[in-house]
């Protein structure tokens, strides 16, 4: 026993350093981005945060630069944190930065990358692309379901209203939070959840969920059963001949894609279904909830701002009484408000992670085949170089301005870019502007008694998306339209 101890401490040192020696020299010798050097198996995992890991890179960056080089584990990585090597990736050589890692704790929420988000680059993932474009989030489907848009934007104010008159506090992570799942529900399931159990157990798994897609290092945190036994209960039920719709009654997406795999598409399997299902229904409540919560919290620590937008809103709509869709193209300040919530609190911050198909050159370095990348988001929208005044919240560079969120501005691309763009940009925004534009034309807003400005966190809960650790609670006072 003791010759076997006095062997690991003799030879681990000298095992270490053959392999900081060998890093070195690979890099040198291979022209990799530049980045700390890692531990043995290992790698750089000790060295970043991985609850706030789109800021532990960013800091990273700082040191390292634009192109970052880490090992998490076996895995080869690189994070990007400016906009022109983002055009690079998403753009340039979108071909080749396309794919997904294939990650066990990913497959499990994705039935084995059937989906659109983390699907690899192949032919699946082109079907269910074109799916989502052509058939549930096209130019055409998103404005059929105004309706459920506006009823549920509509009870949810009412909800407000109601703790405005009984001076209680507004929690609107909570409310935020229910009623985009409640409109992604109705658009996908044809389902409306009263709040109790079985609503209160809906919420919970789009957490896990969105909790588990970001835990990248771990494979079996989350056995996807409770989801995927909600989400077969609910196709069950669409098949059930008992209950087929009238021609007057609203498809929801599992009726479209049921009719696909009946009609058009052979290759749609049931786990194309669900795992497309789970992609609607938690990034279209979290992505949404998690702007508006960020816009209003941004709103109320700048009362000026707040203010200008309320008068633009308020001027626009009149006595009206809500805020409608065809109100939202004249609203210039809102939709720079929006933009800049965006800059500064991108959703998905490191966006999807992607995986290289081919070995490529980068910014004169050598990427192997099969790396991870990041895109840090957040990293580049708070960039000196890209914005003035990078820290502060300021609509009024976005009014006048030609940049936009979808794709083609790389210093604002908080859905991404390329062939693996957000397929429901187009929904997500109206849900975002409506939401926003209700609670700023309804009601004025106030921090709750004995809080401060400085008092409101600003801090980020581990996951896909960047949602608020505390929740954001206000004072909702009801505006008398004139």
């Amino acid at each position: 026993m003791e010759l076997h101890l006095q062997f690991l401490f003799l030879y681990l040192p000298l095992l270490s350093l053959l392999y900081f020696l060998g890093r070195i020299i690979i890099n040198k010798s291979t022209f990799s981005p530049p980045g700390p050097l890692g531990l043995p198996f290992i790698g750089n995992l000790h060295q970043i945060n991985h609850s706030n890991l789109h800021t532990s890179l960013w800091q990273l960056s700082k040191s390292y630069g634009p192109i970052l080089s880490l090992n998490f584990g076996f895995i080869p990585t690189i994070v990007v944190s400016s906009a022109s090597l983002a055009k690079e990736v998403l753009k340039t050589q979108d071909v080749t930065f396309c794919s997904r890692p294939t990650l066990l704790g990913l497959s499990k929420v994705t039935y084995n990358a059937h989906d659109v988000i983390f699907s690899p680059f192949n032919k699946n993932w082109r079907m269910t692309r074109k799916i989502f474009v052509h058939h549930l989030l096209g130019p055409k489907r998103v404005p059929s379901f105004r309706h459920i848009r506006e009823d549920e934007v509509s009870s949810a104010m009412k909800n407000i209203q109601g703790l405005a008159l009984s001076s209680k506090h507004v929690n609107l992570s909570e409310i935020m939070k229910s009623v985009t799942s409640n409109m992604m529900l109705r658009v996908g399931f044809g389902k409306m959840y009263e709040d109790g159990h079985e609503r209160k157990e809906v919420l919970r798994l789009i957490n896990e969920v969105q909790v588990v897609s970001a835990d990248f290092f771990v494979s079996d945190l989350w056995p996807g059963l409770p989801f995927a036994v909600w989400l077969i209960r609910l196709i069950d039920e669409h098949l059930n001949p008992q209950n087929l719709k009238s021609r007057d009654e609203e498809e929801d997406f599992v009726d479209i894609l049921l009719q696909l795999k009946k009609e058009q598409i052979p290759d749609l399997t049931y786990d194309h279904i669900k795992a497309i299902l789970m992609n609607v229904l938690v990034a279209g409540t979290d992505t949404t909830a998690t702007t508006v919560v960020w816009a209003m919290t941004a709103l109320i620590t700048n009362p000026k701002v707040m203010k200008k937008a309320q008068e633009e809103v308020r001027n626009v709509v009149g006595g009206k009484g809500k805020v409608d869709e065809d109100d939202l193209p004249k609203l210039i300040y809102l939709k720079a408000v929006v933009k800049e919530t965006l800059r500064l609190y991108p959703p998905s911050p490191l966006l999807v992670p992607r995986e290289t198909t081919k070995e490529t050159i980068l910014h004169g370095y050598k990427v192997k085949p099969k790396t991870l990348v990041f895109v840090n988001a957040l990293a580049i929208g708070r960039d000196p170089e890209c914005w003035e005044r990078p820290e502060e919240f300021l609509p009024e560079r976005f009014v006048g301005s030609a940049i936009d969120f979808r794709g083609n501005d790389f210093k604002l691309i908080p859905f991404g870019g390329g062939r693996r763009i957000c397929p429901g940009i187009s929904m997500g925004d109206v849900m975002v502007n409506l939401l926003l534009a209700n609670l700023i034309y309804l009601f004025d807003w106030d921090l709750m008694d004995g809080m401060r400005k400085k008092d409101i966190d600003f801090g980020v809960l581990n996951g896909i998306t960047m949602q608020k650790r505390n929740e954001l609670c206000l004072l909702a006072h009801v505006y008398t339209c004139k």
